[in-house]
């Protein structure tokens, strides 16, 4: 009994210990959207959703893999995980139309009309999301009179991506400059990438959004990037 349990724990520990060494909040996710870009200059993505019954645990595919819509100028770090990225590789910042590599958690879902998920944000003609650098209310959303006249941000009612979405857990830096107003949206026809969001045709956005309910987490990231996280990601990529 003894041996059993000896090889039972060597099994087991490996996993727990190689959990504990991935990045959060991918360590502790049970679901993943995973967004992998050929190049940091791609602006498309394989897009493809996992699940796994305890953090450490073999991911297992979760529905069929789809394609989507990145930033117009690819991919750069989020500043909260630029350790990650090697010489060369871009660091995003507000403005440059990159969408953020790292790993963020899913929020609720958003769009224009009523809706029967459960925590869903309704945008209204005052909704805003603040892209202002200069402003304390950077990277959140708010009321336009909150605010005031003056702060730059994203009406979020007047663009038409923003029908249908879910927002992302973001974690940005004012001084950084380090981008604001990342959210999982919907791709319009003609459109070839995004201001620096993700984006999906409206079926696969309302599956996406049916799958993240009871939580989940975003990694966005280059191909080339994928061995860095060795053992965190599922392990077909």
């Amino acid at each position: 009994m003894r041996g059993t349990i000896i090889a039972l724990l060597a099994l087991i520990v490996p996993s727990a210990a190689l959990a504990q060494s991935c990045p959060e909040p991918l360590a502790s996710a049970r679901r993943l959207v995973l967004v992998t870009a050929d190049t940091l200059n791609s602006t498309t993505a394989a897009i493809a959703r996992f699940n796994r019954h305890t953090p450490g645990a073999e991911w297992e595919v979760a529905g069929g893999a789809t394609s989507g819509l990145i930033g117009y100028r690819g991919v750069g770090w989020a500043h909260a995980f630029r350790r990650f990225a090697k010489r060369g590789e871009p660091i995003k910042v507000e403005g440059d139309k990159r969408a953020p590599a790292g790993f963020f958690k899913i929020g609720p879902a958003f769009g224009f009309g009523a809706s029967q998920v459960a925590n869903y944000v309704r945008v209204d003609s005052s909704m805003v999301c603040v892209d202002d650098v200069s402003s304390p209310a950077y990277n959140t959303i708010t009321r336009r009179e909150r605010i005031g006249p003056n702060i730059r941000v994203e009406n979020m009612s007047r663009i038409a991506e923003y029908r249908r979405g879910l927002l992302v857990d973001y974690p940005t830096d004012r001084k950084a400059r380090a981008g604001s107003c990342v959210f999982i949206h919907l791709q319009l026809p003609g459109r070839i990438g995004t201001g620096g969001c993700v984006a999906l045709p409206e079926a696969q956005l309302e599956a996406l959004q049916d799958f993240v309910q009871d939580g989940a987490v975003l990694a966005v990231l280059p191909r080339q990037a994928l061995a860095r996280f060795k053992g965190c990601l599922p392990q077909a990529n």
